[in-house]
């Protein structure tokens, strides 16, 4: 694994936790935003065409 593809697991990984607290806390707006960036940021982790 390269250290750019688990930077972006890693990326993907701290958005995923981060929303659920933020859902858990009530805090929709964040919420949306943070799954928003963490599936822009899953986006570089699908293999090249």
């Amino acid at each position: 694994m390269t250290l750019a593809r688990a930077s972006w697991i890693t990326v993907v990984a701290i958005c995923a936790i981060a929303a659920a607290l933020f859902a858990v806390s009530g805090y929709t707006g964040y919420t949306i935003t943070l799954i928003a960036v963490g599936l822009a940021a899953a986006v570089n982790l699908l293999p090249p065409p």
